[in-house]
């Protein structure tokens, strides 16, 4: 069936007036990094293109800001400047004139990374660098001009409209929330002055571009958190910047700083579109719902439902530029799925200091650097280990025309995607694995499980290069006991090879101890497919709709029957490493669980009576029945040092290589790179 059979919502045309968009998948707005790198406006030019011939019907791009208060990265509010965004808006319509592009005008407020940073009041956010400068009354009319003349060169620059965020903490949001907006004058106090901002610069911004121009409103549809915007304060502002000229309203869904997750894996598949559904029915334009919507059924219900008239998909298009080209030809199994993981993507946007890219698709943002060109001549080139890595560097490889044979001792394809796949909340983890089982029949790669490589083999098979990504085996520590019948290794425990008691002691708070410590405490059904489930757990009342879309009350988390404790040898709080936008959920949940973490701990002894340790100098007996050792891993490369000795071209990725911490990231980057060279 032809995905216009399929999805016939989704490939509807929708008609704005003065033009037209083909179907009902947007690219959303995602800040990338490029805007400040070498020769980024040519690679986001390349980035932004790709997209486009991938079938989406319109791109919003990442933030640009309007003036220096809004930040230190990309600006645009001169012609010169609007020349380098050119680049940008040619590409894209050359790859396909019906591809609509529009800028995100983005005004970060009170989380730019600058003392120049101005708000409604000088509120501090929990997340921001700097107190923010309170805006004067002639603050405030420098900022609404500067909003309208970015969208002025923005029309210059070749865009077809622009989004302006009114959301997530940003400027607009603390004029219209009361714990930010301390304003005394027309700008604060009463509803109606506090969402004055937000309606003139919708405004200003029409009467600058004129009435042939796309303006998007992005608006926070719950803040989700205590004291911000009331149902009918969301109303009323969003039939206000309609009035005021806008397009389309895009509806955003919390705040940065909210301690709600709306955007890791755990969240269920289209949470938030019930409450689009709800704003639809209340404004005469279209509008957008976004929010963990990574598959093209999943749009298509959503639409069907008349929850939405749009669909923004951001992370799914760096996983898979051609995601809609391909539900549109019927291939959805070959795509490329987002797994909301957040490890290559948000996790380095909030950093401020890291590209952005994916880990499913190390090509996105890199389209200029990294190429799966095809070869000149095709080489026999087995794989050993069908892990991330492996999984990785035998599709590029075989995509490129290379003679692939992928080996694995194991059953099944996947490493520790298998493992990964049984967390509660990582249930996504499933699609890279149906994506990898078709890429290999797609391109002819030879599998051969349940089958053990050795030197031997693979030199009478004549291969002509060696790809070694055998993976890790975990690190048993050196500890007296540890071969106890209470000691179970994480991988015996996440397979259930071995009974977990009631009283359980982690030894490692990396991010499989907490994986580990998930599974060991998680009753009932998973919140990432259940979605009342998920609102229960995290405290949202999508049917009453509150103020701030939360209760205000402790979530309802179901308390483990076990007695859990997480613990690590360094003294610092536990899980400092885990990912930027998805630890704290992580390390709430256990908390709310009732899991103790421990740091500072050095290990004694395991024996009948527990776990002896020393907590900061001082002895301790943890009286546990189960210690379940997530203590590290070294690398499995015995294989690679007999391919070496036996003078075959070999080459080694993944953990194989370096095996510091599980890193599927650097495993499927290195090894994409490394079959794009071969």
């Amino acid at each position: 069936m032809t995905g216009h059979a399929r999805y016939p919502h989704v490939f509807a045309p929708l008609d704005l007036g003065h033009t037209r968009l083909k179907n009902r998948i947007l690219m959303g707005s995602m800040h990338t990094g490029l805007e400040e790198v070498a020769h980024g406006f040519e690679r986001m030019a390349a980035y932004y293109a790709e997209r486009a011939r991938g079938g989406v019907g319109m791109i919003i791009t990442g933030g640009i800001y309007p003036n220096r208060e809004a930040g230190r990265g990309s600006k645009l509010s001169t012609p010169e400047e609007a020349e380098q965004h050119r680049l940008i808006t040619n590409a894209v319509h050359a790859a396909d004139p019906d591809v609509k592009i529009c800028m995100q005008i983005l005004h970060t407020g009170p989380l730019a990374r600058t003392p120049d940073c101005v708000a409604a009041s000088a509120v501090k956010s929990r997340i921001g660098s700097h107190t923010p400068n309170a805006l004067t009354e002639e603050g405030i009319e420098k900022q609404l001009d500067d909003f309208a003349q970015c969208a002025r060169m923005a029309r210059f620059a070749g865009y077809d409209g622009v989004e302006i965020i009114g959301s997530a903490g940003y400027l607009i949001s603390t004029f219209l929330v009361k714990k930010t907006n301390l304003r005394t004058d027309d700008w604060g106090g009463p509803w109606e002055n506090r969402m004055r901002f937000a309606v003139e610069a919708v405004r200003r911004v029409r009467q600058a571009v004129g009435p042939d121009f796309i303006v998007i409103f992005r608006i926070s549809a719950m803040d989700m958190l205590e004291g911000g915007l009331a149902w009918d304060e969301v109303v009323s502002l969003a039939q206000a910047v309609e009035a005021a000229g806008a397009s389309i309203i895009s509806t955003h869904f919390c705040w940065h700083e909210a301690p709600v997750p709306t955007i890791a894996t755990m969240v269920p598949r289209a949470a938030f579109a019930s409450v689009t559904g709800r704003l639809r029915k209340v404004v005469s334009v279209p509008v957008i719902t976004s929010n963990r919507i990574n598959m093209p059924q999943v749009a298509e219900d959503v639409l069907a439902r008349g929850d939405t008239d749009l669909v923004s998909m951001a992370r799914p298009m760096l996983a898979d530029p051609e995601l809609v080209n391909k539900a549109r030809d019927g291939r959805e199994d070959q795509i490329n799925t987002c797994i909301a993981c957040n490890q290559a993507c948000l996790d380095h946007t909030f950093s401020g200091n890291q590209q952005v890219s994916c880990l499913v698709n190390p090509r996105a943002c890199n389209e200029t650097l990294l190429n799966y060109r095809p070869v000149q001549s095709a080489k026999r080139i087995a794989v050993i280990g069908a892990g991330p890595a492996g999984l990785a560097f035998a599709t590029v490889a075989a995509q490129r025309g290379h003679r692939i044979t992928l080996i694995d001792a194991g059953s099944e394809i996947g490493g520790q995607f298998n493992l990964a796949k049984r967390i509660p909340g990582k249930e996504e983890f499933h699609e890279t694995l149906r994506y990898y089982r078709r890429m290999i029949v797609l391109h002819g790669i030879t599998l051969r499980l349940n089958t053990r490589a050795d030197a031997a083999m693979l030199k009478a098979e004549g291969f002509d290069e060696v790809v070694v990504a055998t993976g890790i085996q975990p690190r048993t520590p050196d500890i007296p006991g540890i071969h106890h019948p209470k000691v179970v290794a994480y991988i015996d425990a996440i397979l259930g090879r071995q009974p977990i008691g009631q009283r359980v002691a982690i030894m490692g708070a990396g991010g499989i101890g907490f994986d580990v410590a998930e599974l060991v405490t998680h009753q009932g059904t998973s919140g990432a497919v259940d979605i009342d489930v998920f609102a229960r757990e995290w405290g949202i009342d999508f049917k009453r709709h509150p103020r701030g879309g939360v209760t205000g009350v402790v979530p309802q988390v179901a308390k483990s029957d076990r007695e859990v404790i997480l613990m690590q040898r360094k003294a610092d709080a536990l899980g400092k490493t885990l990912g930027r936008t998805t630890g704290w959920t992580h390390r709430l949940v256990l908390n709310r669980r009732g899991v103790q973490m421990v740091g500072g701990v050095e290990y004694l002894l395991i024996d009948d009576a527990g776990l002896h340790v020393r907590v900061n100098g001082e002895p301790k007996l943890f009286a546990v029945d189960t210690v379940i050792v997530c203590a590290g891993q070294t690398p499995q490369r015995a294989l690679y040092d007999e391919l070496q000795a036996a003078g075959l071209k070999t080459h080694l990725v993944g953990g194989a290589f370096e095996a510091a911490e599980l890193d599927a990231k650097r495993a499927i980057d290195q090894a994409s790179r490394l079959a794009a060279e071969v």
